[in-house]
């Protein structure tokens, strides 16, 4: 018996241009925790219904989200990737760029709070967020996307199960519980509008009112 997860990946040809960019990371030696393929074509279609044009990552990797992300851009929309490794900019910049994405796609590198809290001193808002790094700074990073949130915009959590560790009780690490809070949060906070979906390693998903 196959998984609802497979059976959903077995309807879909593989994407050449995404398969390159896990190549390209397993080439360099970093490991490969990219959102999964069937999450990357909802962050397409999250920014292209949500008429996203400016676009919060936090977390670059090797440019596989970077790609989803700027699919959904209107030629005029733009990405902004935060994150800490300078070689995973570069690759990931290389990788955006051969998709087709490079005069759209922009990169800030060292630790996100920092990129971030220049961001809202410089009074910038986006209408799109994706948030994949570091776990144990997930509820800083959803109270700052909160603070640089347009109207409406949408913010997406990815990894939110922890591959199970977040509903182990015996699991209480940093991460495990920075993540159990940030879930609380996305579920409860007035600010937002959301909803929590449990396949791959789980996914949040708000929207600011």
């Amino acid at each position: 018996m196959i998984t609802p997860e497979q059976y959903s990946e077995e309807l879909y040809s593989e994407d050449e241009v995404l398969m390159k960019v896990r190549r390209s990371i397993a080439e360099a030696g970093i490991k490969d925790v990219s959102v999964a393929a069937g999450y990357g074509r909802l962050l397409t279609m999250l920014v292209r219904l949500s008429r996203a044009e400016a676009v919060l990552e936090i977390g670059a990797l090797g440019g596989y989200s970077g790609i989803c992300l700027a699919r959904g851009l209107s030629p005029s929309g733009r990405l902004l990737s935060l994150e800490l490794s300078e070689v995973n900019a570069e690759l990931a910049r290389c990788n955006v760029t051969e998709a087709g994405f490079g005069g759209q796609a922009e990169y800030m590198v060292g630790p996100a709070l920092d990129s971030l809290r220049l961001l809202e001193q410089r009074g910038e808002r986006f209408d799109l967020f994706f948030i994949d790094a570091d776990k144990e700074n997930y509820p800083n990073y959803l109270e700052q996307a909160i603070a640089l949130a347009n109207p409406g915009a949408v913010i997406v959590g990815d990894n939110t199960l922890l591959r199970g560790r977040t509903l182990n009780p015996d699991k209480n690490g940093p991460s495990v519980q920075a993540m159990r809070r940030f879930n609380e949060q996305i579920a409860s906070d007035p600010r937002l509008m959301s909803t929590f979906l449990p396949a791959f390693d789980g996914l949040a998903l708000a929207m600011v009112r």
